[in-house]
């Protein structure tokens, strides 16, 4: 087939014009350098380690480049690579190599600054911990917080082995108790204090607090005191022989008991004739408690 120089004529002068033009363009940009604080992404973590203490999340770089080009550079188009597919428990250190900077085109890294980095690495660990909900507020006037109960009660937490040694609890958002009467139950995210550690899978839990009315105190007067545990073949004399008790209970069962309701005792087991200086006790009661005992000691005469 002949060849025809002057076929197609206008377009080749086109194409001659636009190459022209192109290079003219980038001819007359400058390559210029400037620093820039990029982004360092960690890649191929093995699953059994954990990253520990301050690990930047920066580095600063030089890069070369036309002036239009670098001016048009957008945040995350310039990242830094570390890959740690090969690291180990323990304090390590990694090279960064103007390579591993991902860069758009036209764009020469030319310097990375640190070039080699300190990278703390612990072996990975789970443990299980108990949940402990966290409250917020006060109850109306006359009423307190009584039991509080969470479900799930445990979480399972993952994280580096010595920070995951030192977690306790795991706790929940505040659930609010301000001006309650009555039961308060919430649906509330777990969490760690602790940033380096996490969840096992992320939960949220249902707690239930208990408002009830506060506990009041009573004195009674006259409470008798018993001598308790003496041998059948001696007698003992208290004094004094009753004291004065105050009890801490549910308004409504103060209001219905009695002095003969507290059972006051000196124990008098394995002593033998003689004068004794001893405590006195209160027996345990279910409904109430005992706040004080007045006097709180009996003189005792055994014969």
């Amino acid at each position: 087939m002949r060849y025809h120089p002057f076929r197609h004529f206008g377009l080749k002068v086109l194409a001659i014009a636009l190459a022209v033009l192109l290079w003219l363009t980038v001819a007359g940009e400058h390559t210029v350098e400037r620093s820039l604080r990029v982004p360092l992404e960690f890649r191929n973590v093995p699953p059994s380690l954990e990253i520990v203490g301050d690990a930047p999340d920066n580095i600063d770089i030089r890069v070369r480049g036309s002036s239009a080009l670098l001016s048009r550079l957008q945040a995350g188009e310039i990242v830094a690579v570390l890959d740690l597919a090969s690291a180990r428990s323990g304090s390590r250190l990694f090279h960064i190599r103007n390579d591993e900077i991902r860069t758009p085109f036209g764009v020469e890294v030319t310097q990375v600054q640190p070039a080699t980095l300190a990278i703390d690495l612990e072996k990975s660990t789970r443990r299980t911990v108990p949940v402990k909900p966290a409250l917020e507020g006060e109850p109306a006037p006359g009423y307190v917080v009584g039991r509080v109960s969470c479900e799930p009660s445990t979480v399972d937490i993952i994280g580096p082995e010595s920070r995951v040694k030192q977690i306790a609890e795991a706790t929940t958002e505040p659930v609010s108790v301000e001006g309650a009467r009555v039961r308060e139950r919430d649906v509330l995210t777990i969490g760690i204090s602790d940033s380096s550690i996490r969840l096992v899978q992320p939960q949220a839990a249902t707690v239930i607090v208990e408002v009830a009315p506060a506990p009041v105190e009573r004195e009674l007067t006259a409470v008798p005191v018993r001598g308790k545990n003496l041998s059948d073949a001696l007698r003992a004399q208290m004094s004094p022989s009753v004291v004065k008790v105050t009890v801490r209970g549910g308004r409504d069962v103060l209001h219905q008991i009695s002095a003969d309701a507290v059972h006051a005792f000196v124990d008098l087991a394995a002593l033998g004739p003689g004068r004794y200086n001893l405590r006195i006790q209160v027996e345990p009661a279910e409904h109430f408690a005992t706040t004080a005992i007045e006097p709180a000691t009996a003189t005792v005469t055994i014969r």
